[in-house]
């Protein structure tokens, strides 16, 4: 058996290393992402204050960071005026990455409501959710979900996204597979 040393030299220019950062506004309207399991109830009940800003901060990000709390709600609870005031907050938003977290089941609903009613066109933003609640399940998508979306907002055009389930859905697409827990495109698998 043969080992093979390779040497190599790496040669960074520090100064010349340039840290893409830019401002990222989280939207919270509740939804499991932002829930806890109620035993009695058998159920997930969001929070009563979003855990988003604190598990943000806990992660030390590089870019300047704003929270903002539409409602905390179960998606099935939302109403017309809920999904307007995520609109006018977007709007009004003086970022142009913005992460909504959201409830899965009308998740794609609202994706396409703000697609079809934004007036500005200059801003990347995803919808993430999750399956399990955040707060207390150490294998909850939660984490993932978020992080892949804030991964994604850098190199996606402006226009209303999806990141769920390691995938990235335009608005038109997406579709919560409800039989599965999963949410896929319309179109089918890329």
């Amino acid at each position: 058996m043969r080992y093979y040393e390779n040497s190599f030299k790496i040669s960074i220019n520090v100064n010349s290393m340039k840290e893409k950062s830019f401002p990222i506004h989280f939207i919270m309207t509740g939804g499991t992402i932002d829930s806890y399991y109620d035993g009695i109830k058998d159920t997930v009940v969001p929070n009563e204050i979003s855990i988003i800003p604190k598990f943000i901060g806990g992660l030390k990000l590089p870019n300047k960071t704003s929270f903002s709390e539409i409602c905390m709600k179960d998606s099935r609870s939302l109403t017309s005026e809920d999904i307007k005031n995520i609109l006018k907050e977007i709007e009004n938003s003086s970022s142009n990455h913005i992460i909504v977290t959201h409830g899965t089941y009308t998740l794609p609903d609202t994706a396409r409501f703000l697609k079809a009613n934004l007036k500005r066109k200059d801003q990347t933003i995803i919808l993430t959710a999750s399956m399990l609640p955040m707060s207390e399940f150490t294998m909850s998508d939660g984490g993932f979900n978020l992080g892949f979306a804030m991964g994604k907002l850098e190199n996606l055009p402006a226009g209303v996204y999806v990141c769920m389930n390691g995938k990235v859905f335009s608005s038109d697409e997406v579709i919560k597979v409800i039989s599965e827990g999963r949410f896929a495109s319309i179109l089918g698998e890329k």
